[in-house]
């Protein structure tokens, strides 16, 4: 009997973690010798076998300005993903998060092979903006798994089949992390101040919040130069963070791979941190924070006019209120970070408020809804005995 061929897409850092943890929990399912992997992914998904026709850094893309200038380059990939369906033939495919990359895919794919049960992991946040997309979702792909119990009925209105997952950040799993460990590495004492600073993972955050980000942190240092401060680097951006951290006027130690990442979190006084799913995995490590984004101005002038959303942050949209202070675009700058920074390593009454806070938001969020690669591996696996099950009748 031949191996079931499953297909994974993911085109950004936080897809690749999703899809790694999918083909391991595939892969503890069906046996090593009784599934085969095939798609498009970053370094963890190569890891788990995954060879990918492209580097996918170059699919991150945020903002639809990036997006028009990036077209060109993202339909070619969208027709090499397309081929690659068509050559191994697989007997499912899981297109994960990246709405315009994999909507895209989505349709060549049904053009190309439309046998093929197509599962989306990961649906556009219809509840903050555009609530359209749960109508096209639902006309390209057969099901959704969704990552957050709000999701669900949005697309369910729409026709289409969800399941409801679980976040994989709220899954982290934190036990073997060591603050101890961390703060000997950077040779900071038990009770000296550290200040962890999480700049992102696509080049255009690189690029738009490493200034402001210097900026607050060099301002910090003023004032308190015993202060530690440590620098999270993604892989899909770690040559340009490098190089703009070896830039900076004072210390900072680079922090390079998810158990490292996990200490320093644990271990650290207070995070600034970009906006995106890490900031639920600061909140489960107990550190509080604070959140800032930056778009560019012709996108974010067009952005006002569709979100509905109060938040960005996920922990402030599930408790409807700022549990997590959030600056985006002009608030985003050296002194009002720096300002922010300052009140919680001075405050420690202030920062054991924000963690009991955030950890009140993780469970409304469905901190213990189980382990979500699990939850989803199971969810694909009925999706594909159903589709056989369709075709045999």
């Amino acid at each position: 009997m031949k191996p079931t061929t499953i297909m994974l897409v993911a085109a950004e850092a936080s897809g690749d973690s999703l899809g790694a943890g999918l083909a391991k929990a595939l892969r503890r399912r069906l046996g090593p010798e009784n599934v085969r992997f095939v798609g498009v992914g970053g370094s963890k998904m190569a890891a788990e076998g995954i060879e990918s026709p492209f580097d996918i850094s170059e699919l991150s893309i945020f903002g639809w300005i990036d997006g028009l200038k990036a077209y060109p380059r993202v339909m070619r990939r969208v027709r090499e993903t397309a081929a690659l369906a068509r050559r191994e033939k697989p007997d499912i495919a899981v297109l994960i998060d990246s709405w315009g990359f994999t909507l895209r895919v989505a349709k060549a794919i049904r053009a190309e092979a439309p046998e093929v049960p197509l599962v989306k992991y990961v649906g556009p946040q219809v509840w903050a903006s555009r609530p359209g997309r749960a109508k096209t979702l639902a006309g390209a792909v057969d099901h959704l798994l969704a990552l957050n119990t709000f999701d669900v009925p949005w697309f369910e209105r729409a026709g289409l089949a969800t399941t409801f997952v679980g976040n994989p950040s709220l899954a982290t799993d934190l036990s073997g992390a060591s603050g101890e460990r961390f703060r000997a590495s950077i040779g900071a004492g038990a009770a000296d101040p550290v200040l962890l600073v999480l700049p992102g993972s696509r080049p255009k955050e690189i690029e738009r919040l490493m200034p402001p980000f210097e900026d607050a942190v060099k301002r910090l240092k003023e004032t308190r130069p015993e202060l530690h401060v440590a620098v999270v680097v993604a892989d899909t951006v770690a040559d340009r963070v490098k190089g703009m951290v070896s830039g900076w006027p004072f210390r900072a130690h680079l922090i390079d791979g998810e158990g490292p990442k996990r200490d320093a979190m644990v271990g650290s006084t207070v995070a600034l941190a970009c906006s995106g799913t890490v900031s639920s995995e600061i909140a489960l490590a107990g550190c509080p924070m604070i959140i800032a984004y930056r778009l560019d101005k012709l996108t974010y002038s067009l952005a006002k006019h569709v979100v509905t959303c109060r938040y960005i942050t996920l922990m402030n949209i599930a408790e409807d209120r700022a549990v997590v202070p959030e600056f985006i675009q002009d608030d985003c700058n050296g002194p009002a970070l720096a300002t922010a920074l300052a009140e919680r390593l001075d405050n420690p009454a202030l920062r054991e408020a924000q963690v009991a806070d955030q950890f009140k938001a993780l469970e409304t969020m469905g901190r213990d809804a189980g382990e979500p690669s699990e939850n989803a591996a199971e969810a694909v696996l009925k999706v594909l005995e159903q589709a056989r099950a369709g075709a045999a009748a």
